[in-house]
């Protein structure tokens, strides 16, 4: 099964939209589970899904990845969080999974290219300008999407950097031609001034996640995007 189209998912600020970074504990507490919380939130309009667990172990996770990528078919792009490994496992399984989002103590972009092929998602974590000139250096086309934060503090990491804010978002998406996607703490207040500063889409994770009602609360952050393109 092939993958789905990166490169048309993530071109220009109105391909890519509200992107949503799953949370197993959080999925779980109003009973949806992350099958159920990625079945309503792609139905309301969510284009891509990064599947994030870090306590679970790589078997575990290739479960949970297969099962995403086969509940979401070719409605929406699935990425494995920092675990390239798995992304290509549930490839060679056929399942329709993209690629895979790094942090930057992941393996390389540019191995992670290499292995995936032209065709494969490749995000990375970047919130520096040492990221961002270490970006510049590879081959374009290497990474498809920067995701940059935190914008603001967040308990789904514990160790993040400090927090950007808006501002601190616009000053790294204006130096850098990658789509950026703002990502830590986005609330529903966030979206429309994240893509008035430059954001590609806007990462989420509690606010989707824990909701008790999944396909309403990705259905207002959709809103909440396509209203600020008009």
């Amino acid at each position: 099964m092939s993958a789905p189209d990166t490169a048309a998912a993530t071109s220009g600020s109105a391909g890519l939209g509200v992107y949503l970074v799953t949370d197993t504990a959080m999925a779980e507490r109003h009973g949806h589970g992350v099958v159920g919380v990625v079945r309503a939130a792609v139905g309301a309009g969510v284009r891509i899904v990064q599947v994030r667990d870090k306590t679970a172990s790589a078997r575990d996770l290739l479960a949970l990845t297969a099962a995403v990528a086969d509940a979401v078919g070719d409605r929406a792009l699935v990425v494995v969080d920092d675990r390239l490994d798995v992304a290509l496992a549930a490839r060679h399984a056929g399942h329709r999974v993209a690629g895979v989002h790094l942090g930057q103590s992941d393996v390389p972009a540019s191995a992670a290219r290499a292995l995936l092929g032209p065709e494969g998602h490749v995000g990375l974590t970047a919130n520096t300008t040492e990221h961002l000139v270490a970006v510049a250096a590879l081959p374009t086309g290497t990474v498809d999407l920067l995701g940059v934060g935190v914008v603001h503090p967040t308990s789904t990491k514990a160790d993040h950097p400090p927090a950007l804010g808006v501002d601190g978002f616009a000053r790294i998406a204006v130096t850098t031609t990658v789509p950026c996607v703002g990502i830590g703490g986005v609330g529903l207040a966030d979206v429309g001034p994240l893509r008035d500063a430059g954001a590609a889409g806007v990462a989420v994770v509690s606010g989707i996640c824990a909701a008790p009602d999944p396909a309403a609360a990705a259905a207002a952050f959709v809103a909440a995007w396509d209203g600020a393109g008009r």
